[in-house]
């Protein structure tokens, strides 16, 4: 019955895109996800390349499996892709009391990665790996070119490991060594076991994706090489070798398919996309000023009744709270901390505007400084000249750049006058917190949701003192049943006492007291105590060097920390640890919106080693980035997993929220939490703070 209501279904699709030759959607729809997520067919994978920074979460469900994922085009050349496979046909562990009846779940990390361009005569070819890392269930490595032929998009490919499991192709790798005629079967959970890539037996694989002349529907023929003799739901039948299927789409961020495969087996499922360089959020502010000046008159540098109207719309227009105006000898400057804008440019814009509607005569300069946490980050110089031919308009064919430039904070000293509006000493807020877990044995999703009481006060210009009180909402961490230590480590449980702090209900997430000070020339530091993070309390110190606007910066923190008492979270137990890195920031220039971050130093376990932290800004300010510890722990020692590992979403609230703001959530997935290579959650991190000081990015 499944059969022939797929086929009857497909026929009339195809029947519908035979006669509706009205274009229904405004472009070509492009490629499509596979099954297990990135561009493809069905089980196979095509050449294509969706469009850059598009990110899509997919699931497809079928007898055997359902397939949940997200992928994400990194860049024109490079898909990534994170999946977490859900084997019915299999329990989590044989262990009821571990694992309850919670079926199998496999997570697993691809890659694919585009070799070159399709031309008028050459294919687009790619190469790429499935389950780069983990226990290897659906492990495969592929070559594969893609040709575009009108409506039609034909693929053809070789593949290694899952996709080459019916072996119909000898192995060409295999006239090069013996060793590439095998290949060992599963692996370690969390490692990538490089070693077996490209072995054992191969076979070929191909299709076409038609595009119908009803432009929302599309269809798909494959051939696979896969056999399905070994799969881990079993083995199972194959019928036959050639899928086909259909995929909708029913908008621009939506898609709905369904495929009959095997010859046997009915697969359907949906696909939701967006793109992080095209979100955007419009928002209700104040209008910019317009250009109306009405000079002040000469001997009378700032009339008070004047300045404190300046002051109010640098606070409430321009978004500089603490505002500051004072003048020294020709140059007016202007300083305050931007709370309001992510682009800082728009920020300085409006100030440089809100003072040339009233520059006191004799002013030809005007230096408007940023600030974060009371520590000056750069000045911004205007020309009073060219801004005010900038702002009045230049005569067609005579248009000449602006004469600003940005430099390292400027104190103006003694100023002749002076005037401000007080920042506030104390703020406190109250948010949302979600902390999740995801694929573990007691439960696939495990959440818990509370509120997070904020409250900081300035005792001085540079002293903060500060905290937050977390209280639990609701939760199912009741599931969360295993408190013994990882039977396969030895390291000292820096970190597995998770599950024990959150049958905290109500505690003190963080108190501690910070020191922070603008050293000059490019340098910052800060110094702080109390209680760090859920976990830790203690004491240390950082110390940043980043010039202005440069690719690279330095810093260095040092730590010494003792572990929280899960039972009473005021107090502490016997662990103490030394702990600090050396950390490098380096933006390649010939990829400026990446960061790659690289950690030298001791971890909380007293393990050491190296942290990269690789991650890419898209053009709407999310931020989409990986990283990688590897320590002097040898992988028995570490245990499951063999190294630390994630990944993470930081997201600007301003895409959200209706009103400009600078403030940012992350969203952190962990595939396994284990005791190496793990950092202490500063509160504050002097690269982040600092970010004003590189115009690119905020």
């Amino acid at each position: 019955m499944k059969k022939q209501l797929l086929l009857s279904l497909l026929a009339a699709s195809v029947s519908a895109a035979c006669q509706v030759h009205a274009e229904t959607w405004p472009e070509p729809v492009g490629p499509s996800q596979s099954d297990f997520g990135g561009v493809g067919l069905m089980q196979t994978p095509t050449a294509r390349m969706a469009k850059e920074s598009e990110f899509s979460v997919n699931f497809r469900d079928n007898d055997q499996y359902r397939y949940y994922s997200a992928s994400l085009q990194l860049f024109p050349w490079l898909e990534t892709t994170v999946r977490y496979t859900d084997v019915r046909t299999r329990r989590y562990s044989a262990v009821e009391g571990f694992s309850g009846n919670q079926s199998y779940k496999d997570k697993a990390f691809d890659v694919k990665l585009r070799l070159w361009q399709e031309s008028y005569w050459l294919p687009e070819v790619a190469v790429g790996s499935r389950d780069l890392g983990g226990t290897g269930l659906f492990d495969s490595e592929y070559l594969v070119a893609s040709k575009a032929w009108g409506p039609f998009d034909f693929s053809l490919g070789i593949g290694w490991g899952y996709l080459g499991n019916s072996g119909t192709l000898k192995n060409p790798f295999c006239s090069y060594s013996d060793s590439y005629c095998s290949r060992s079967g599963g692996g370690e959970t969390g490692t990538i076991n490089g070693s077996q890539m490209f072995h054992g037996p191969a076979a070929l694989f191909g299709g076409v994706e038609y595009q119908t002349p009803w432009q929302p529907l599309r269809l798909k023929l494959e051939y696979e090489g896969n056999d399905y003799q070994d799969d881990f739901a079993g083995r199972l039948e194959q019928r036959s070798k050639v899928n086909v299927g259909a995929i909708y789409r029913i908008t621009d961020w939506a898609d709905i398919n369904a495929s009959y495969e095997r010859g046997n087996t009915f697969m359907f499922g949906f696909t939701l996309r967006t793109n992080f360089n095209d979100l955007h959020q419009s928002h209700i502010d104040s209008q910019k000023p317009a250009y109306n000046p009405q000079p002040q008159p000469q001997g009378d540098l700032l009339q008070p009744t004047v300045v404190a109207n300046q002051l109010t719309d640098l606070k409430y227009n321009a978004g500089l709270n603490g505002p500051h105006i004072q003048t020294k000898g020709s140059t007016l400057y202007v300083s305050g901390e931007q709370t309001k804008y992510r682009d800082t440019r728009e920020g300085v814009d409006r100030a440089n505007r809100i003072i040339m509607n009233n520059l006191p005569a004799g002013i030809d300069t005007i230096d408007v400084t940023e600030s974060r946490f009371n520590m000056p980050q750069v000045s911004t110089r205007t020309n009073v000249a060219s801004l005010h031919n900038e702002l009045t308009g230049y005569p067609l064919g005579h248009e000449q750049p602006l004469q600003q430039t940005r430099e390292d904070p400027v104190d103006p000293g003694t100023t002749e006058q002076g005037f401000f509006i007080r920042k506030d000493r104390l703020n406190y807020s109250l948010s949302p917190v979600l902390n999740q877990s995801v694929g573990g044995p007691e439960s696939f999703y495990m959440y818990q949701v509370g509120v997070m009481a904020n409250a900081d006060y300035w005792l001085t210009d540079h002293l903060l003192v500060g905290g937050s009180l977390f209280g639990n909402i609701a939760n199912n961490y009741d599931k969360f049943n295993y408190n013994g230590a990882p039977a396969d480590s030895t390291l000292p449980r820096v970190r597995t006492h998770i599950r024990d702090y959150v049958e905290n209900n109500v505690y003190v997430n963080d108190l501690q007291a910070n020191y922070m000070h603008a050293l000059g020339n490019g340098f910052y530091g800060q110094v702080y105590g109390g209680y760090l993070e859920t976990m830790y309390g203690g004491v240390g110190g950082e110390v940043l060097y980043r010039p202005i606007d440069s690719n690279w910066a330095f810093g260095v923190d040092a730590n010494y920390v003792k572990q929280r008492d899960w039972d009473n979270m005021m107090q502490f137990t016997d662990y103490k640890a030394p702990t600090g890195n050396l950390t490098a920031y380096w933006r390649p220039w010939f990829m400026q919106d990446v960061l790659v971050k690289a950690s030298v130093g001791q971890y909380l376990a007293k393990d050491k080693g190296v942290t990269l932290d690789v991650s890419k800004r898209f053009d709407s300010g999310v931020m989409v980035g990986f990283y990688a510890t590897k320590t002097n722990v040898s992988a028995e020692q570490y245990g499951e997993g063999t190294f630390t590992k994630g990944f993470y979403i930081s997201v600007p609230m301003d895409l959200f929220t209706v009103t400009p703001t600078r403030g940012r959530a992350q969203v952190n997935w962990v595939p396994l939490t284990r005791d190496g290579g793990q950092m202490l959650g500063r509160k504050y991190q002097l690269y982040d703070l600092t970010s004003d000081r590189d115009a690119r990015f905020n």
